[in-house]
């Protein structure tokens, strides 16, 4: 097997592990990886994950990759907050949610990050396509509920204000009814005491 055909064979997959290697090329020699890497062809991300260095790389890649390098996880966090519209800035890493424990990664393409949570809370996300492919990315509401849940110190409404959140955008958007819901089934009173400090932060902005 050469180059040629190992590019046939993978092409379909933006990032491809050592598993999905061997599935093809059974008894595969991983010492074609190093070599390829040396001649600029593929690029390692982290152990056993690899990808073309070809592939143009632009967020819905990124939030792609972010669900391969790390599963189960769904997109959330900082990351959502930019794709919705609810914080101004972009982000400078993808961060995710996962059962697993919470894990960072540098890689060549950028840095992913993972907050853990538990497997009652792994829901509320949906599936965008993007190039035959899918990503896993939260709910509006749901962002909203994994970010509230995992910051502690959010205690009144000058901590959202500094956030810089764009309110108007989370208005328009953002289901109450659902939020509420959300916050119900994880059933934790932290939790609802922060989303009543959000609802009723954002009550003010269109009052």
């Amino acid at each position: 097997m050469n180059y040629r055909q190992f590019e046939e064979a993978m092409s379909a997959f933006p990032v491809f592990s050592i598993g999905e290697i061997e599935k093809h090329f059974p008894g595969f020699d991983s010492r074609r990886l190093v070599e390829w890497q040396e001649k600029g062809y593929i690029q390692k991300l982290r152990n056993r994950f690899y990808v073309f260095t070809d592939n143009t790389v632009n967020e819905r890649y990124l939030f792609f990759t972010a669900n391969e390098l790390y599963s189960p996880s769904y997109v959330s966090l900082e990351s959502a907050l930019s794709w919705y519209g609810f914080i101004p800035e972009g982000v400078f890493q993808i961060t995710s949610c996962s059962t697993r424990k919470t894990q960072s990664f540098e890689t060549t393409l950028g840095n992913f990050s993972y907050r853990h949570i538990k497997p009652a809370l792994f829901f509320g996300y949906q599936l965008e396509e993007w190039n035959n492919h899918h990503f896993a990315i939260a709910e509006p509401e749901k962002t909203v509920i994994d970010y509230l849940y995992l910051h502690h110190e959010i205690k009144e409404p000058d901590d959202l204000e500094a956030l810089r959140w764009n309110s108007t955008e989370m208005v328009n958007r953002l289901s109450v009814d659902k939020l509420e819901k959300y916050a119900s089934h994880i059933g934790s009173k932290a939790l609802s005491k922060r989303l009543t400090i959000l609802i009723e932060f954002l009550n003010a902005i269109t009052a």
